[in-house]
């Protein structure tokens, strides 16, 4: 598929039929491996379908044009929303989404640049996706690119401290050019030590609860966006924003407040669907709701 001409690009219906279509390729492609995440690629599902669709700029057939934007899926374990994303973009056939996670797959259960092109970094190693992509964007800079680089990390990621490194330094660096994209689905996979040392495992709760998040970025320098991480106007309009500030020297962050397992009635705010394959049953459920005729109207997207 080729790079979108002016004036082809999807519109915010065709979006939202892009990304119902990328949530069915997750639970079926996860579903068929036997093994995967499911919650934390749905979350992300709108935001990766409007920065592969509408905001970066990258030619699927020529995957290492250097001109191209860089994007980072920072949280690795939701390759699998990224792979389909790509994959409806034109950088492989849907249809290899059938080998994901198998031993010789290029679809690896975290994203492997060795294997897969179109990939701009290897990711599974939670915390580490903001600081090589912080390199990136200082190596635009340096060489006279104008390329833009794109960050995704996880709300529960961010407690790492190799990122706030990042934040710390990037603006020192005026990076203008770099974005992070915070999925803020409000749940971890582990929830924090009880007061006697247990941890309590079912509790899974907001990673960033009764903390300032976005004042956290802002005292170090950065400029901060907050939107609905599922509203593809709210999306734009952010991602619009980041473009026409790239040639500065602050980096951005987008704090988008997402629900986990998004877009599916029984994988939505659950816990347990961070990382569980659906039955065949549950598949099948899943792909009645997302193709349900009002929401598989007769838009003209060739997915």
């Amino acid at each position: 598929m080729a790079e979108p001409q002016p004036g082809s690009q999807p519109d915010i219906d065709e979006l939202e039929a892009l990304a119902k279509r990328g949530r069915l390729h997750v639970i079926e492609t996860v579903a068929h491996s036997g093994a995967g995440h499911v919650g934390g690629p749905l979350s992300a599902m709108d935001l990766l379908v409007a920065l592969y669709f509408r905001a970066m700029r990258i030619r699927p057939d020529q995957p290492d044009w250097p001109e191209r934007d860089r994007f980072i899926l920072s949280k690795g374990h939701s390759s699998v929303g990224l792979y389909a994303v790509m994959a409806m973009r034109g950088y492989f056939g849907v249809e290899e989404l059938s080998t994901f996670d198998a031993g010789d797959s290029r679809l690896q259960g975290h994203p492997d640049m060795l294997r897969l092109p179109g990939l701009d970094t290897s990711t599974g190693s939670l915390g580490q996706g903001l600081a090589i992509g912080l390199g990136m964007a200082i190596g635009a800079r340096r060489r006279k690119l104008d390329f833009h680089t794109f960050v995704m990390l996880g709300d529960g990621e961010a407690q790492e401290g190799q990122v706030w490194e990042t934040v710390h330094v990037a603006p020192r660096y005026g990076a203008g050019n770099l974005t992070a994209i915070v999925d803020r689905n409000g749940m971890q996979q582990y929830g924090w030590l009880l007061p006697d040392g247990e941890e309590h495992r079912g509790n899974r709760g907001d990673p960033w609860a009764g903390a300032n998040l976005r004042g956290a970025f802002e005292a170090f320098g950065w400029r901060v966006l907050e939107i609905d991480g599922h509203d593809f106007g709210q999306i734009l309009a952010a991602l619009d924003d980041v473009r026409a500030t790239s040639g500065g020297d602050t980096p951005t962050v987008i704090l988008a407040r997402t629900v986990k397992g998004r877009g599916i009635s029984f994988t939505e705010g659950r816990s347990e669907w961070h990382a569980r394959p659906a039955t065949a049953a549950e598949a099948e459920a899943a792909r009645l709701e997302l193709t349900a005729p009002e929401v598989n109207g007769s838009n003209g997207v060739e997915l």
